[in-house]
């Protein structure tokens, strides 16, 4: 069980720009990359900087990442090179009288560490779960587990989450005291990731229900155009 204590944040984690923003405090750091989606990995590869989007996992003070054995971000970081990721969660659009004071609402997450090649076969599949099960809770159980050639084939890296920090931004905007009486409409847009209804695989066999992991979701059905 995760203990709720701040991590102490290093020189690089440190926040500089807006600190009041900042969060050192473990749940909200592990709250963030608990409903994100998708990591942003920089790290530099043949001496060139890259960042790719991965999905991942979090099993306690450990993230999860994996690829194809044979990529060269997954060779790189396996070698222990250190690596920044990040996870952002857009909540709104903040709209301002001025064109300056624009902004988003938003919480993102901070990591930087070294990277560490998974080679036990026990915690690799535990860390696949986890990543399975993060984008979509329960999928590991309704599907057959990776076979011993599936898993030679990727490769898991583990990146601890030791030096990690969370910024967010919440409210409206924070306009200048003489744009107040501008004739222009002020707020903030909300915006959030839904799960549009699931399409079925064309070479789907006829009675198969759909899965518990599924059937958790609640759908948005509103047409989008």
């Amino acid at each position: 069980m995760d203990t709720p204590t701040p991590l102490p944040p290093s020189e690089r984690s440190t926040v500089r720009r807006l600190p009041k923003r900042a969060s050192y405090d473990e749940p909200v750091i592990h709250a963030i990359l608990d409903e994100g989606l998708v990591a942003h990995v920089g790290v530099t590869v043949e001496g060139q900087p890259y960042v790719i989007p991965m999905v991942y996992g979090r099993m306690g003070r450990n993230l999860y990442l994996h690829g194809a054995s044979v990529s060269r971000l997954a060779k790189q970081l396996a070698q222990g090179v250190p690596a920044c990721l990040t996870v952002t969660l857009v909540d709104g659009l903040v709209l301002a009288r001025s064109a300056f004071h624009h902004s988003m609402n938003y919480r993102s997450v901070v990591v930087l560490g070294t990277a560490v090649l998974v080679t036990d076969e026990a915690e690799k599949t535990q860390a696949l779960e986890a990543i399975t099960d993060h984008a979509l809770r329960g999928r590991w159980a309704e599907v057959r587990a990776p076979n011993a050639q599936e898993l030679k084939a990727t490769s898991v890296l583990r990146l601890p989450l030791e030096e990690a920090s969370a910024k967010i931004r919440t409210g409206g905007p924070r306009d200048d005291e003489e744009d107040l009486a501008l004739e222009c409409w002020a707020g903030v847009l909300p915006l959030r990731l839904v799960a549009r209804p699931p399409e079925p695989a064309e070479d789907l066999r006829k009675g198969i229900r759909l899965p518990g992991s599924l059937l958790d979701h609640n759908f948005c059905t509103n047409n989008p155009e």
